[in-house]
């Protein structure tokens, strides 16, 4: 193992602990009648619906980072309206104005963001940033399928302690760094940013990216093109991914595992080789697994660095390390492995809304990743017992503020997988819920999925006649 770093970093916690790490019961309890266990097939009369992005954007962008740790961003977004409606606006996320002193009094050292200029095709334009909402009026109105080009001059500094945009013992960690255009469905779907969970929903986008950084870091991101001891400027590409992660990290530790068709590279903060090499395995039997059960995995790398909170970006991963979070396991850290690997497929190509429909991916994730397992392991599958959660009486697919913080998890990781189970438990098991998934993943990826698509499906394939299973645990509309 290369040692490129020795530092360490504090780790913000697993939330998926409870679900993915304690004990597991199986489920049998079913609540539906026996079907046949054959796998069920998907005739050319079934025709997925798409729910468009409303937006199509290609992003050039222009990072330098000095000494001090201070960045400089011009970012140009090209956008087409693709939808059906004259735009009087655009809508951005702009993530990292919530961790400065004005919205996050608590951080002791919280970012700084000062814009510089906002111009549309090369003219200056006012704009209003309200906590993470940019908008930026304009003079004549966006007609469908015309384009128009946005340029944001901006500088920043990452807070402490913040929440995935963070900088952590001279490691900087760049999620939703930069502004993202909103989706448009029926207006601009931006939701209030919230502390727990994901509230930005952004499509499928074409990324160029150009980067001077102070030499001896080293450069993670979504693209397929960085290199260990990274060169301090170079050029950075990815193609069709829902947004673009960067992390720059001073000296990490570093062990890699090839694939056929995949290099597996983990990045530590501390010096732990036998966990490292155990998360190599367990990476490669995964994506072994969910390539010849759902589909190909979508990048060249994966890229997996041993710190901060679980969560998945495209072509990356973080997970926390033992140093970081005395209350963990290695296992538990593993078994996050799998679960964030998962979302490459679910998230990563079939999109749906983390803030209105957060069940959907993470269900479906925890499925997979309890699938693997199953396999893996040679075990029947296990999820948590539906009992467990009758007295939790909200469907699984509210909008995430119509939860609260306490119990927000338990309905969209815990609740949706359990029913989820459920159905496929007496409905072909194991050998069904496998073909089910790479059968959705055929048809809708690169495409948005909501709860009712989704429903609609699988009450197709699974032949249901009715949706009262359904409301079991979901909001039909």
């Amino acid at each position: 193992m290369a040692k490129i770093q020795k530092k360490l970093i504090i780790y913000g916690g697993l939330i998926i602990i409870l679900l993915i790490g304690a004990v597991l019961i199986k489920n049998n309890t079913p609540a539906i009648p026996e079907k046949p266990t054959s796998p069920n097939q998907v005739s050319n009369s079934f025709k997925p619906k798409n729910s468009s992005f409303g937006t199509n954007t290609k992003y050039e962008i222009q990072l330098t980072m000095d000494l001090e740790g201070r960045f400089n961003v011009k970012s140009t977004s090209s956008i087409t309206n693709i939808s059906n409606d004259e735009w009087n606006e655009i809508v951005f996320y702009f993530i990292p104005k919530i961790f400065t002193k004005e919205n996050s009094p608590y951080l002791q050292k919280p970012s700084t963001v000062n814009v510089d200029n906002i111009s549309i095709n090369g003219e200056s334009r006012k704009f209003t940033l309200d906590k993470d909402t940019l908008t930026v009026p304009l003079d004549e109105k966006l007609y469908p399928n015309k384009e128009i080009e946005v340029e944001v001059s901006y500088d920043f500094t990452l807070p402490e302690e913040g929440f995935r945009f963070t900088e952590d013992n001279g490691n900087y960690y760049l999620a939703q760094w930069y502004p993202m255009v909103a989706t448009y469905k029926d207006g601009w779907n931006k939701a209030n940013y919230l502390n727990k969970g994901e509230t930005y929903h952004t499509a499928f986008s074409d990324f160029q990216i150009t980067y001077d950084i102070p030499e001896n870091f080293t450069v993670v991101s979504t693209s397929n093109e960085e290199l260990v001891n990274s060169p301090g400027n170079s050029l950075l590409r990815a193609s069709n991914v829902k947004e673009f992660y960067i992390a720059i990290l001073n000296t990490p530790y570093f062990t890699e595992k090839k694939m056929d068709n995949v290099d597996i590279r983990i990045f530590g903060m501390n010096d732990n080789s036998k966990l490292y090499t155990e998360i190599g395995e367990i990476a490669s039997n995964a994506l072994t697994y969910f390539q010849e059960k759902i589909g190909p995995y979508p990048h060249e790398q994966l890229d997996i660095i041993v710190d901060q909170t679980g969560m998945e970006y495209p072509g990356v991963i973080t997970v926390g390390s033992l140093k970081t979070n005395t209350h963990t396991t290695s296992e538990v850290i593993k078994r996050l492995v799998v679960h964030e690997i998962a979302h490459q497929w679910f998230y990563g190509v079939v999109s749906n809304d983390p803030y209105h429909d957060a069940w959907l991916d993470e269900a479906i994730t925890e499925l997979s990743s309890s699938l693997f397992y199953a396999d893996y392991e040679k075990t029947d599958v296990s999820t948590l017992d539906i009992e467990i959660f009758k007295d939790l009486t909200l469907p699984v697919n509210l909008p995430l503020d119509q939860y609260s913080i306490f119990e927000q998890s338990n309905y969209i990781y815990g609740k949706s997988t359990a029913y989820l189970w459920n159905l496929f438990s007496v409905n072909g098991g194991k050998e069904s819920a496998e073909d089910f998934l790479k059968k959705y993943y055929t048809l809708y990826k690169y495409k948005d999925v909501d709860t009712q698509e989704f429903a609609r499906f699988l009450k197709y394939y699974l032949k249901l006649n009715d949706d009262d299973v359904l409301t079991e645990f979901l909001l039909i509309e």
